[in-house]
C-alpha cells in the first residue's frame, strides 16, 4: 500500500520527469529516458519500450532494460536491437486481434493491464516469457502494461514494466499507485515524443524544400548542383574544427547541436539565389558560349573570307596578272586567315590573364577582316566581329563580361532577398546572416554589402572560405580544371594575407588539417598533392 508521503514524493518526481522529457531532442535518447523515468517511478527491475510501427501492424521493440540481470539494448546501450527481437504482430494472419500477447492487447484496446504474476495469469500467452526465465534463470513475475496514447488519442507505443521492487528488494505487483503514475507518465511521454516526432518531421520537409531548390539548381547547371552540397560539407567540417579549437583566439566559440543545425541550413541555401541567375551565364563554358558557343559562327566567316580571297586571286588572273603571283598572294593570305582563325579559338577558351598584345590582336582581326553580312537583298560589309563579340573575345581572365559577372555576382542578393522574406524562428533566426556573407572580405571590398570582419559572424567567415575552396577544387566546373591541393592552398594563403578572408580560420584550416579531410571525400586523387608549410 502505497504512502500519502510516498506518492507526494513520487509526483513530484513525476512532474520533474515530465519537465525533462520535453528538453530532449534526440528521438533515441528520449525513448531511453521515457523507459528509465517509468522503472525508476514504480521501483521496476526491468521494462520495454515498444513503438507502433507505420502500417499500425506491429509493436517494434525499441528501448529494453533489465537492470538485475544488465540487460541493455536500443538507446544509448550501443546494442542494436533490430536484430535481437522481432516486431510483435497486433493482428493474426486471419485479420483478428493478437489478445494473447498482453502488449499488441493494451496497444489494440488502449488499455492499461496489470497482472500481479505472469505464471497465473489467465488469457494472455507468457510461453516466451516462461522461455526467457529458463534460459536466464530469472523470474518474471508483476506486469504492468501501459498504452501510449497521444493528442488525437491513438496509441503510438505501449509501456511494460517487469517486476517491481520493494524495499528489501524483493518482488511485488504494481500497486494502483504505480498504475496511477505510469499512466501519466506514459501520456506526458507520449506527448513530448509526439512533439518530437512532430518537430523532426517538419525538419525533414523543411530539408526536403530545401534539396528541392538545389535539385532545380542542379537542373538547371550540374555543376552549381555539386557546389551547393560540398560547401555545406566544408562549411561544418571547418567550423568543427573551430569548435574543437582549445588556444588561439578562436578557442571561446563553441556550438550546440542547435547551432550546428542552423549552419547546416545556412550553407544548404547559401546559393538558393541561383535559381535566378539564367543557365547561359552559369554554365558559361567558353567567352562566346550563349545558348550554344559561337565561334562556329566565326568559323564560318572565315570560310567566307577564304571564299573572297579566292574569288579575288581568280579575277587578279582574269585581268592578266601572272598566275605565279597570284597564287603566292592567295596562298599567304589563307595561311594568314587560318592563323587569325586558330589563335581565335584559343582566344574563345578563357582561362588564364589575356594579354594585352593578344587582345589587341583581336580588334585587329576585328577590323582586319570584312565580310557581307546578309541583311538585306544585298546584304551590307561589316567587321568581322560585333561589338559584343569583341567584348566577349578580350575578356582577360575567365568567360564572363562584366555585365555577366554582375548577373552571377546577382545571386547572393536574390539569396539574402529570399532569406530575409522568410519567417525564421528563434533557432534558425541568423540564417540570411550566415548565408549572405560567404562573398564578403575581412577588408570590406566584398560583395553585396561590403562589410568587414568585426561586422560578420564565426559562421559567415567560415562559409566564405568554404566557398572559396570548393571553387578552387572543384572538378566539375565547365570553364576549368579542378586545382591541386597545394595550389589551392597557396592562393588562399596569399587571400588570407591581402585581406579577403578571415586568417585566423585560415590558420585553423591549415592547423587541423581541414582541407586534406576534404579532399580525401570530395577531389580526384590526382589533385591531393603535398601540401607545403
Amino acid at each position: 500500500m502505497d504512502t500519502l508521503q510516498d506518492l507526494f514524493r513520487r509526483l513530484e518526481q513525476l512532474n520533474a520527469i515530465g519537465a525533462s522529457l520535453s528538453h530532449e531532442r534526440n528521438i533515441a535518447r528520449l525513448l531511453e529516458n521515457i523507459l528509465l523515468a517509468a522503472k525508476a517511478i514504480t521501483h521496476a527491475d526491468g521494462g520495454t519500450l515498444y513503438r507502433v510501427t507505420e502500417d499500425g501492424k506491429h509493436l517494434r521493440f525499441e528501448i529494453v532494460r533489465t537492470d538485475s540481470l544488465k540487460i541493455a539494448f536500443g538507446g544509448t546501450s550501443g546494442e542494436p536491437i533490430s536484430a535481437k527481437f522481432a516486431d510483435l504482430p497486433l493482428y493474426r494472419d486471419d485479420g483478428s486481434p493478437n489478445n494473447s500477447m498482453v502488449a499488441a492487447y493494451s496497444a489494440i484496446h488502449a488499455e492499461t493491464v496489470n497482472i500481479a504474476d505472469a505464471y497465473m495469469a489467465d488469457g494472455f500467452d507468457f510461453s516466451g516469457t516462461r522461455k526467457f526465465d529458463q534460459t536466464t534463470g530469472y523470474r518474471s513475475q508483476s506486469f504492468l502494461t501501459v498504452p501510449m496514447k497521444n493528442h488525437e488519442n491513438e496509441v503510438i507505443g505501449v509501456l511494460q514494466l517487469i517486476n517491481a521492487k520493494n524495499e528489501d528488494g524483493g518482488v511485488r505487483p504494481f500497486t494502483d499507485g504505480d498504475l496511477r503514475l505510469a499512466e501519466s507518465l506514459a501520456s506526458q511521454a507520449a506527448v513530448a515524443l509526439t512533439n518530437r516526432l512532430l518537430i523532426t518531421q517538419l525538419e525533414t520537409l523543411f530539408e526536403s524544400f530545401i534539396n528541392l531548390i538545389n535539385m532545380a539548381i542542379d537542373e538547371k547547371s550540374p555543376y552549381t548542383g555539386g557546389h551547393c552540397q560540398r560547401v555545406p560539407a566544408l562549411t561544418m567540417m571547418l567550423a568543427e574544427a573551430v569548435n574543437d579549437t582549445t588556444q588561439g583566439p578562436l578557442a571561446d566559440f563553441t556550438m550546440s547541436d542547435k547551432d550546428r543545425y542552423e549552419l547546416k541550413i545556412a550553407g544548404l541555401l547559401h546559393d538558393c539565389g541561383k535559381v535566378t541567375t539564367p543557365v547561359h551565364v552559369v554554365d558559361k563554358a567558353t567567352k562566346l558560349q550563349t545558348i550554344f558557343d559561337r565561334i562556329h559562327l566565326v568559323d564560318t566567316r572565315f570560310e567566307v573570307v577564304k571564299r573572297d580571297a579566292e574569288i579575288e586571286a581568280l579575277k587578279a588572273m582574269l585581268a592578266g596578272e601572272d598566275r605565279e603571283r597570284a597564287q603566292s598572294t592567295l596562298q599567304s593570305k589563307l595561311k594568314q586567315i587560318d592563323e587569325d582563325r586558330d589563335f581565335l579559338r584559343r582566344s574563345n577558351i578563357g582561362g588564364e590573364a589575356m594579354q594585352a598584345e593578344d587582345q589587341e590582336r583581336v580588334r585587329r582581326i576585328s577590323r582586319q577582316y570584312r565580310w557581307c553580312a546578309p541583311e538585306g537583298p544585298e546584304g551590307r560589309m561589316v567587321d568581322f566581329l560585333s561589338a559584343e563579340e569583341l567584348e566577349n573575345l578580350t575578356i582577360r581572365a575567365g568567360t564572363l563580361t562584366q555585365s555577366e559577372r554582375e548577373i552571377i555576382n546577382y545571386h547572393i542578393v536574390a539569396t539574402i532577398k529570399m532569406l530575409e522574406a522568410l519567417p525564421w524562428p528563434k533557432h534558425l533566426k541568423n540564417v540570411p546572416e550566415y548565408a549572405g556573407g560567404h562573398h564578403e572580405r575581412m577588408d570590406g571590398k566584398g560583395y553585396p554589402k561590403g562589410l568587414k570582419r568585426d561586422d560578420m559572424s564565426v559562421q559567415a567567415r567560415v562559409m566564405g572560405i568554404a566557398d572559396i575552396f570548393e571553387a578552387l577544387t572543384a572538378r566539375d566546373r565547365p570553364y576549368k580544371q579542378g586545382m591541386k591541393l597545394s595550389e589551392a592552398m597557396g592562393i588562399l594563403k596569399r587571400f588570407s594575407e591581402g585581406g579577403h578572408i578571415d586568417p585566423e580560420l585560415f590558420e585553423v584550416f591549415v592547423q587541423q588539417k581541414v582541407y586534406l579531410k576534404y579532399a580525401q571525400e570530395f577531389l580526384d586523387p590526382g589533385q591531393i598533392d603535398e601540401v607545403g608549410p
